[in-house]
């Protein structure tokens, strides 16, 4: 017989009023702390579609001094002609607009030619400067290349990759100051190997404009943490000195720390971590699609920023991509109403991909296909759909958009939709 527990010592316990007290201000403490960083919901939805469905190009006869670029390589031929394949399709055979190709290596003939063939309205082709590509004046080059060889030994995607990083920094801010973009206020970044399967016969530019938007997305993934593990503490640091104020794009980008104060403090001194402990959630707009305003980037607020990035060398000594720090850019110096979401083109990079479901009763059957380039039947339509003459990779089958890791979509999209999904959004520590 095991004798029998004495209990009566445990009963008689009881907490003193002081604990339960600190216990009860430590939760409620956590939970305003929570609830703070919830992205509240806009009186009114704030990023309607352009136009639902379909649009006649005709009555878009004004344009905007605008560009789509790419950055490709000669060896890179057949990816880029396959992107303006689609291009030319899905979009610019109603606009016309250039394209401009962008090269850090001479351009070969044949390529050109190939290309220039290739586009309906002008194709140019520039080739980068050395002092917009390559590594910034005064920079450490041995030390650059012993961390990126340091990066690539810890498995670092692309971080032994010397091209990358250079690659990164230039779309981060070398770009936008490029001579050749001086005539322009808008550009479309495309790349090679991308496919879009949705016509596009509203002008993006024109409604970018109309609705007074600076940037524009389509899709939104996790950032890879080892290639940044402090970029967001930098730029934290920085939006706090600039007296940048807090709004709910920035907010989107948070994950709320379930630790109470002063414990908080601790968790700062870990990556991806605010001074106050909360941590970036990683999320970013993928900036291989992006339509936006110029202005924007080759502006003082935002070049000072890259400048203050360039200066600490994290392009190197990490891997600090180009997607993250537009997007930390965005959420820190624009308004949500200056951000769009464009849900209603269908797009893939790699084997990621976003697709609409086709508008109901806005198709315009009538409108003729490209002539000698005609795309694949449209997919049925469906209610509640914004899509024009979609054509989506599944085939049409039940999987009617797709996003890889859907989660960073919902969240990017929080500050100007009133939809709510329900999230996770407290981390233990």
């Amino acid at each position: 017989m095991f004798p029998r527990p004495r209990l009566g010592a445990l009963r008689r316990f009881r907490a003193p009023s002081w604990l339960v007290l600190l216990v009860l201000l430590l939760f409620l403490e956590v939970a305003i702390h929570y609830y703070s960083l919830l992205v509240p919901r806009p009186p009114r939805e704030q990023d309607a579609v352009f136009h639902r469905g379909c649009a006649n190009p005709a009555d878009y006869t004004r344009r905007e001094k605008a560009v789509l670029v790419m950055l490709a390589r000669n060896h890179e031929v057949e990816g880029a002609l396959e992107t303006v394949h689609l291009v030319e399709q899905r979009f610019n055979r109603f606009f016309n607009y250039p394209i401009m190709f962008l090269n850090d290596e001479q351009w070969e003939p044949e390529v050109m030619a190939a290309l220039n063939s290739s586009v309906s309205g002008v194709a140019r082709f520039e080739v980068i400067p050395n002092g917009k590509w390559g590594y910034p004046e005064g920079m450490d080059k041995a030390k650059a290349e012993e961390s990126m060889r340091q990066q690539e030994k810890d498995g670092v995607k692309y971080g032994g990759t010397v091209s990358y990083h250079h690659m990164c920094r230039f779309f981060s801010g070398e770009f936008f100051l490029l001579d050749a973009l001086k005539e322009y206020k808008w550009y479309w970044r495309i790349e090679p190997n991308v496919g879009f399967y949705c016509d596009l016969t509203y002008d993006p530019f024109v409604e970018m404009a109309r609705n007074n938007k600076v940037y524009g997305w389509t899709m939104a993934t996790w950032e890879r943490g080892e290639t940044v593990p402090s970029l967001f503490r930098v730029t934290s640091d920085y939006k706090e000195a600039h007296g940048y104020a807090t709004t709910t794009l920035w907010t989107a980008f948070l994950s709320a720390s379930w630790l109470p104060m002063p414990l908080r403090w601790l968790a700062a001194h870990f990556s991806l971590r605010d001074r106050y402990g909360d941590r970036w959630n990683r999320c970013h707009y993928w900036d291989n699609f992006e339509i936006a305003d110029l202005d924007f980037f080759r502006g003082r607020a935002y070049q000072k920023y890259y400048r203050f990035l360039d200066g600490l060398g994290g392009f190197y000594a990490e891997r600090w991509g180009d997607a993250s720090v537009h997007s930390l850019a965005v959420g820190m110096l624009l308004d949500p109403k200056q951000v769009h979401h464009f849900q209603d083109i269908a797009y893939m990079h790699d084997n990621l991909w976003v697709c609409p479901n086709n508008a109901p009763g806005a198709q315009l059957p009538e409108l003729p296909a490209a002539p000698g380039n005609p795309a694949p039947k449209p997919d049925p339509e469906r209610a509640g759909g914004v899509g024009c003459r979609c054509s989506c990779p599944d085939g049409g089958g039940s999987r009617r958009q797709s996003n890889h890791h859907n989660e960073c979509l919902l969240r990017l999209k929080e500050p100007n939709t009133r939809e709510r999904t329900v999230l996770p959004r407290i981390l233990w520590w």
